[in-house]
């Protein structure tokens, strides 16, 4: 069996609300930084004392798990559960409160836009720093430099400071470079998705050659599709604890089982795991039938509550249904069905009709989406999770096999005459 890159033993970390966090890694500039600020932050600090929130809270608590060489193992969890802790941990980024982490390997990290790079150095520059971070030697990552720039497509940029990339740009670097420069580990987190779909795919299938190449991968991702296809086991974070670790089918079955709810009307107005300028903000999603179950080939609607602080104008509003895996099915939205709500009250419902609904019999997500003069109001992933019953849809009791999509259509078939005369097997066909 391989030796093990990664031995996670009893890792915990501990925050305590309202203080600054002192870490272990620290940088120059910060500890001149906080040299010559410090009398003056002793004295804020004793004036504010009383104001500080000193409640703890633990970001991870008492994991522990191994990854062998060569594994790509999936890291799959809530927002908030703890994923990204455990890679800057990983990473040396932040120094765990109790346990320990091994690492027998050269590791490249791909977290958080703004880490990893000098921002003061140019992209060039920051390629040939992070290959030495590695422990390469420059004729080494010379005979890479064209592969990197090639693939982040970032040519007519190699001399300019990242401080002046966008996240975008900065990402597709990060990416090529520790892609390129192959460190025997590579910690990956959600930051992919800042990049457009097309260089995501790119990202996806060089991760993919990596993985085949005997690379040893810790991959966090919402993309449940992504962590099946490239991942040989995954483990579930849950409130900062190791709740599954396994084949990635179990993992990603009891992730969903946390994450489903019972209850058809879901309450939004609590979940903070959300994005938008809060000009509107959804507090309730429903999706019904006719009869009350949602029911394949009946009649559905969808409702949206929300509610916002002041009248709304130029609103937009969506609704994505995906499978739980997060590939996507259908979407549903007020500009491609033609409705443009100019202006709404600050507490309302949005209401969509599905006439003959075509999803076929199973169990999707939805995520709910608005818009308010074009800026991004309110977000919201995995909002609701229903089932859609069985029926005979089309009078025949049969239905499509369920591998064979998701969608149901209604079509028919005729039998007909050739167009024209069929000729006996090894007879010429007269085509005077």
């Amino acid at each position: 069996m391989p030796e093990l890159a990664i031995k996670v033993e009893g890792l915990g970390k501990q925050y305590r609300l309202g203080t600054r966090s002192i870490p272990s890694y620290g940088r120059l500039t910060e500890s001149i930084s906080d040299a010559l600020t410090g009398p003056f932050r002793r004295v804020r600090n004793a004036q504010t004392a009383l104001r500080v929130d000193r409640r703890k809270i633990w970001a991870l608590r008492d994991v522990s798990f191994g990854v062998h060489e060569g594994e790509v193992v999936g890291v799959v969890g809530h927002n908030g559960a703890g994923k990204s802790t455990l890679l800057k941990i990983l990473s040396r980024i932040t120094a765990p409160t109790t346990g320990r982490a091994e690492i027998h390997g050269h590791v490249g990290s791909l977290l958080e836009v703004g880490t990893g790079f000098h921002p003061e150095l140019t992209g060039a520059e920051n390629v040939y720093l992070t290959g030495a971070i590695y422990g390469m030697r420059r004729a080494e990552i010379a005979s890479k430099f064209d592969a990197i720039v090639d693939f982040a497509g970032l040519a007519e940029f190699m001399d300019t400071p990242v401080k002046r990339y966008s996240s975008g740009m900065y990402v597709r670097l990060a990416f090529s470079v520790a892609a390129h420069l192959e460190p025997e580990i590579l910690l990956i987190d959600e930051v992919l998705a800042v990049g457009d779909l097309a260089f995501q795919r790119k990202c996806l299938g060089r991760m993919d050659e990596i993985a085949h190449g005997g690379r040893t991968i810790l991959f966090v991702s919402h993309n449940l599709t992504a962590v099946s296809a490239l991942c040989s086991r995954a483990i579930l974070v849950d409130h900062g604890k190791l709740a599954a670790d396994g084949e990635v089918r179990d993992v990603i079955s009891r992730y969903l089982e946390l994450t489903e709810g019972e209850e058809r009307k879901t309450s939004l107005h609590l979940r903070e795991d959300r994005s938008g300028d809060g000009s509107l903000r959804f507090t309730s999603v429903e999706l019904t039938g006719a009869g009350g179950p949602v029911v394949l080939g009946e009649d559905a609607e969808l409702l949206l509550d929300y509610e916002a602080p002041r009248e709304l104008q130029n609103v937009t509003v969506g609704a994505a249904v995906n499978t739980l895996l997060g590939e996507p099915v259908c979407f549903l939205g007020t500009r491609v069905s033609g409705l443009e709500i100019a202006s709404a009250p600050k507490r309302g419902t949005f209401r969509c009709t599905i006439p003959r609904l075509p999803l076929a019999p199973g169990r999707y997500s939805l995520n709910v989406h608005a818009e308010v003069n074009g800026s991004v109001a309110d977000w919201v992933q995995h909002a609701l999770v229903f089932d859609v019953v069985e029926s005979d849809f089309f009078g025949t009791g049969h239905l499509p096999p369920a591998s064979h999509g998701r969608i149901v259509l209604e079509h028919g078939w005729t039998v007909e005459e050739p167009a024209r005369p069929v000729a006996a097997e090894g007879a010429p066909v007269d085509r005077a």
